[in-house]
């Protein structure tokens, strides 16, 4: 039985969510699965994944087969990084407690990187709604409102 990790979407129309399931290659879309491992919202700014780790990599150590946009997620979550890392550990590079400690070292640099983006992407909607709102005037360029005002003036004066 060939297995996949794959999106099933949910949500409405022109609002797609998905979670990221463990499913049969022959099954449906949107139909029986095995085991749902995570979710994946596309429609957040950035778009936001939740992914249990240590199933998905369970998963591939099994041999399941991610599709091409789970696999991103996959990477973008650091389960390929620890796949490589165990990979290098059954071949005797380095000890698994080393591995372990790269990963979480890795996992933990990662979610910093990503809790900056997301406090980055509120701040610049918090002062989208201000301009909005009225409370902060967007400040024209020096050069443009200058050349702007010469313009009015001289063709102004041509008309009188």
């Amino acid at each position: 039985m060939p297995v996949k990790i794959r999106l099933a979407r949910r949500g409405r129309k022109k609002q797609p969510f998905y979670h990221v399931v463990i499913a049969d290659s022959r099954a449906p879309r949107d139909g029986k699965f095995i085991e749902k491992i995570g979710t994946y919202n596309p429609m957040t700014s950035p778009a936001t994944i939740e992914i249990d780790r240590d199933k998905a990599f369970d998963w591939l150590k099994k041999g399941a087969q991610p599709t091409d946009t789970v696999r991103a997620m996959l990477r973008f979550k650091g389960v390929y990084y620890r796949k490589h890392l165990m990979r290098g550990v059954a071949k005797g590079a380095l000890t698994e407690e080393k591995a372990m400690e790269m990963y979480k070292d890795w996992v933990d640099a990662k979610e910093a990187k990503i809790a900056a983006r997301f406090e980055e992407s509120k701040q610049k909607k918090e002062e989208y709604y201000k301009q909005l709102s009225g409370a902060i005037k967007k400040a024209a360029p020096a050069a443009n409102t200058e050349a702007s005002q010469e313009a009015f003036r001289e063709n102004s004066g041509e008309e009188e």
